[in-house]
């Protein structure tokens, strides 16, 4: 069957009247979490990992799929009216969606960014869907060595991505990876690190650790920053509607950077955070009114969020197909998969295609719930802002201090809970990122298990690891993955000490 099949098959499955309520559900909380600042997909998401824990797996993944996209959709509100971008990646929008706000141009603006968002999505989940079983084909004829490499490319694109440091993301890594060890060795039986704890011997919960860090950490940062102004909400002004010239001035940015944006977020090291500054970047290069740029350009508004909405698609591709996460959200996402005994990658295309074709049609029915939900409900989006901080963290810690104990009613998974929500407020303090410690309590025990088939098909030698082809590229991207942002980030320190010392001069 064709991809094309498969995708017709899919949408019967996403179009059953309960998978339509999970991914209105899931594009409704999405959009909401998306417009409230400081709160992103990846928190709300592993939230509802312990809720979902009974549900329908096919269903609790269409509607974690939703809060993706819908948490894309909703931080250009923020960015727009607020000037504060409800999550990392709608960043670059504030930059004109506000000041087109300030003139009274906020609802083109909204517009803009909801249509582009559609149409990028649109066209990134049918890349999805057509290019998801040729890299399906390629991954199977992966063996141990290979799926190890594998393992080792996400670890350092996730640890060198996330952060303003590749060493704090590095050691982030390693603390997951030190947790990963906890339990019974897979191999031999024997207990690990467990400290004559029976809890210990099933392991470090993925569902604990993740609602605690993304969570927990979250809200107990935020409790801890005093004296904060509040924030003005710029009102709506005028009409929602896009005049005739905002459409011609917004279709191209739209696809240019669905273009850029999909194969950004599919890269190991992309992100949709790259994918909205190189779409402005262009735009602004390509524009015909380079004076409205820095004082309200559409096209700035237009480019970033179409690449935004199509890097979540793009991130869905190594996620699905090669079961490695690229983005906080997508590393939530594979536990939920594995919650349900469920792994990424090309066998679970095979093993399971009704659930990973429904998942992907769904997305497609996603897209059209969102450009219904965004522009004739933005006076309650607005309303969201203004819920009170202390308020909105306080249901945050009763939500996930519930969704724990329904999941797992125990004193020491509630002690777990709180142990872990500490460690990941300590480290927001310094400055060390949440996803890279995730993503190897996820992925650790399956790179140990991979290494070790490796080493026991060759006898102990080390060298075959690297006398794969597919193995010896995968390591050598991981390298420069961890070598380039070093290098790039010693030379921009570099240009600005010179700067400085040219300015003393």
């Amino acid at each position: 069957m064709s991809a094309f099949d498969f995708l017709l098959q899919g949408l019967g499955t996403a179009a059953d009247p309960m998978m339509l309520l999970y991914a209105l559900i899931g594009v409704t909380l999405g959009t909401a979490v998306g417009v409230l600042p400081g709160i992103g997909p990846a928190l709300t998401v592993a939230l509802l990992l312990p809720v979902t824990y009974r549900l329908d797996p096919a269903g609790s993944l269409i509607m974690f799929a939703g809060i993706y996209y819908g948490g894309m959709y909703g931080g250009s509100t923020t960015s727009i009216l607020l000037n504060t971008p409800g999550e990392s990646a709608s960043i670059i929008t504030a930059l004109e969606g506000n000041k087109m706000a300030r003139k009274g141009r906020g609802g083109p603006a909204l517009a803009t960014a909801a249509i582009g968002s559609f149409i990028a999505g649109l066209i990134a989940t049918l890349l999805l869907a057509f290019l998801a079983p040729w890299i399906v084909k390629v991954a199977l004829v992966f063996g141990p060595r290979e799926y190890f490499a594998l393992m080792v490319l996400a670890f350092v694109t996730v640890s060198a991505a996330f952060g303003d440091s590749a060493l704090r993301g590095l050691t982030s890594l390693f603390l997951g990876l030190a947790l990963a060890c906890v339990g019974i060795d897979q191999l031999t039986g024997q207990a690990r690190l467990s400290f004559g704890q029976p809890e210990l011997l099933d392991g470090i919960e993925v569902t604990t650790m993740a609602v605690a860090m993304f969570a927990l950490g979250e809200a107990l940062f935020i409790a801890g920053q005093r004296d904060q102004a509040e924030d003005e909400v710029t009102a709506v002004k005028g009409s929602v509607w896009m005049s005739r010239r905002d459409w011609a001035r917004s279709w191209k940015p739209w696809l240019r950077g669905t273009v850029i944006g999909f194969p950004i977020g599919a890269m190991p090291a992309g992100g949709a955070e790259i994918g909205t500054f190189l779409s402005y970047a262009t735009e602004k290069r390509l524009t015909r009114h380079p004076e409205e740029f820095g004082d309200g350009a559409i096209e700035g508004v237009a480019g970033p969020e179409a690449a935004n909405n199509a890097s979540a698609a793009g991130t869905l591709v190594p996620l699905l197909t090669l079961g490695l996460p690229t983005s906080a959200t997508a590393a939530i996402m594979l536990a939920g998969f594995q919650q349900f005994g469920l792994q990424p990658g090309p066998l679970l295309f095979a093993t399971n295609p009704t659930l990973v074709w429904g998942l992907i049609a769904s997305l497609l029915i996603a897209n059209a719930m969102l450009l219904v939900l965004n522009l004739p409900l933005i006076g309650l989006w607005v309303k969201l802002l203004t819920v009170p901080k202390p308020w909105l963290y306080a249901g945050i810690l009763l939500f996930a201090t519930l969704g724990t104990i329904g999941a797992n009613p125990s004193s020491f998974e509630l002690g777990m809970l709180l142990g872990f929500g500490v460690l990941g407020y300590v480290m927001r303090l310094f400055g060390y990122p949440i996803a890279p410690i995730v993503v190897g309590l996820i992925l650790g025990p399956m790179a140990e298990q991979q290494l070790r088939r490796a080493l026991a098909i060759s006898q102990g030698d080390w060298t075959t690891l690297v006398q794969s082809p597919i193995a010896a590229t995968l390591l050598a991207i991981a390298a420069l993955a961890l070598i380039v942002p070093l290098i790039l980030r010693a030379r921009g320190k570099g240009e600005m000490l010179s700067q400085l010392a040219g300015e003393e001069d």
